[in-house]
């Protein structure tokens, strides 16, 4: 295992086994505590979309935030980008970093997708999920603009400069610090121009992944759960959002106000406050059988 100082935080790797062989993943990890929390990112991101709910929440708790593979820093390995695999490298994150108290998966997106699939395959090591604008209940019209949008999203540029107003006419509602930030962290120069750390293959593999029909898996959610939507999302829309309220209504249900789709960092201390609340409620760690 390899660490660098970050500001307060501290950027590790570790190995995940799964399917596709040993997967190394990057994290950054902050704060103390018996509880931990695992924040994982949406399509095309990185750990450090989340520093200002981590910063806010390492108040508090133990905080994980993740490179999934093919994004960020982490291994882009040439296939196994379905939810299965995702959530076979949460479960191996939770295995070895998980801490003795409550273990916490929040997701946005993808992430979002990914702690529904292990909240209903491995419910036995976590205690709770937030679940951020993603549900099973997405129109295929939504996935096709999607795929488009994140396609195109494989860009050269010369500059951070332009990288930063490129982004900026990408993500209208996103505070420019969201914005510098996934400037800074998610591109690296290649050949003398600047390019997304996120793999354009994987990217690809990754959202067809997401088409996959969860709709038993989301039945099968077997720890609490709160499934937020940003109000003005165009990826989970009113009608996708009250259908997962009427297939598992014992879930909580929250509406961000002021976010579109990228609620954790148009509305950050939103996402912290429910997030804290929710563990708040959670009942103490017990041993599992």
């Amino acid at each position: 295992m390899t660490e660098a100082k970050v500001s307060q935080q501290v950027v590790r790797t570790v190995d995940v086994g799964g399917a596709n062989g040993p997967q190394r993943i990057v994290y950054a990890e902050s704060g103390h505590g018996e509880d931990t929390v695992f924040l994982f990112h949406g399509v095309t991101a990185n750990h450090r979309v989340w520093a200002p709910i981590q910063a806010e929440l390492s108040r508090r708790f133990r905080v994980i935030a993740v490179d999934q593979r093919g994004h960020g820093r982490s291994d882009k390995p040439a296939a196994g980008y379905g939810a299965a695999d995702y959530s076979d490298d949460v479960r191996g994150l939770v295995a070895q970093l998980g801490g003795p108290g409550r273990n916490v998966l929040v997701g946005h997106s993808l992430g979002s997708r990914n702690s529904i699939v292990t909240a209903a395959r491995y419910p036995e090591i976590i205690d709770g999920i937030v679940a951020i604008d993603f549900n099973p209940f997405i129109e295929t019209e939504v996935f096709d603009t999607l795929a488009a949008r994140v396609g195109g999203g494989d860009q050269r540029f010369a500059t951070t400069a332009e990288v930063e107003t490129y982004l900026q006419q990408r993500y209208k509602k996103m505070p420019k610090d969201a914005v510098e930030r996934r400037a800074e962290y998610g591109y690296e120069e290649r050949d003398g121009v600047l390019v997304p750390l996120a793999d354009p293959e994987a990217m690809r593999q990754t959202v067809e992944g997401l088409r996959e029909d969860l709709t038993e898996t989301y039945k099968r959610i077997a720890v609490p759960a709160v499934v937020i939507r940003g109000a003005e999302s165009v990826l989970v829309t009113e009608q996708a959002f009250e259908r997962s309220r009427e297939v598992r209504p014992d879930l909580t249900y929250e509406v961000v106000e002021h976010a579109d789709h990228y609620v954790p960092e148009e509305q950050p201390e939103a996402v912290a406050r429910i997030v804290s609340d929710f563990i708040d409620r959670l009942e103490p760690r017990k041993e599992k059988e």
